[in-house]
């Protein structure tokens, strides 16, 4: 009787552990095929961007684009703590190199300010569009406080629509929000705009980044995890000459 028990417990254990041992198994799978919260922040700030741009006469204007000094995306910005008007979000942004191509993408993350998600509207895709360098020098520097740092105006709207000389002079920044479908420009006074330091030491490896971004150094894993975002800037915001070049 005593001999049966301890071989039902003893299988009952055995049993306990290899089962323990194929969830243990299971999770390191997952854990090792898991993207990174920055990989996937990447991920939809292409998306974001590229949806954006092939709604059918309601992308941010090509001419606008192809001349932007910077481009920011911030997808799915949400209201703050107990809805009091603040917003969140977190998202990359990069801005040209000399050559007109575009280089390393940084994290950012943004806060601040009562814009958009008007009439109920829970969140928003965010794109900023800079126009020369003073408007994003602040924001590599560490942090810009739009309307205190730099000027921004709700951005003109339709892939064709006029984006030339005057407009570009009017505004350090072009701001666009999505919501719910809609796509139009906002109005971004008061909000805060600052380089995400954990992200970006994720996967830089650096507690800081320059802001002359061209002398980070990349790792080709660090690329991957960045590339689609690149990849969307070079389709939708490529310059006449750099593409010719392609």
């Amino acid at each position: 009787m005593v001999s049966k028990r301890f071989l039902v417990v003893g299988a009952a254990a055995v049993l306990a552990l290899t089962f323990f041992a194929a969830v243990s198994v299971s999770q390191n799978r997952s854990n090792k095929i898991k993207p990174t919260g920055e990989a996937v922040r990447a991920e939809r700030a292409a998306v974001v961007l590229s949806e954006i741009m092939e709604a059918p006469d309601h992308g941010i204007p090509e001419a606008l684009l192809k001349r932007a000094y910077g481009i920011a995306v911030i997808p799915h910005v949400v209201k703050g703590a107990f809805g009091f008007g603040g917003r969140y979000g977190k998202g990359l942004v990069a801005q040209r190199n000399a050559d007109g191509g575009w280089g390393t993408p940084l994290f950012i993350q943004i806060g601040g300010g009562s814009f958009g998600l008007q009439l109920g509207v829970e969140a928003t895709d965010v794109v900023m569009v800079f126009t020369n360098r003073d408007g994003i020098l602040p924001l590599l520097k560490g942090k810009l406080k739009i309307g205190a740092d730099a000027s921004a105006t709700a951005g003109p709207v339709g892939r064709k629509a006029e984006a030339g000389t005057d407009i570009l002079l009017n505004s350090a920044i072009y701001s666009y929000s999505r919501s719910k479908g809609l796509f139009a420009g906002i109005a971004l006074d008061g909000a805060i705009v600052q380089l995400d330091n954990e992200a970006n030491r994720n996967v830089y490896g650096k507690k800081s980044v320059p802001v002359d971004v061209s002398t980070l150094q990349v790792s080709a894993a660090a690329m991957n995890i960045v590339q689609p975002f690149l990849h969307a800037l070079w389709k939708y915001a490529e310059t006449p000459k750099t593409t010719q070049k392609q």
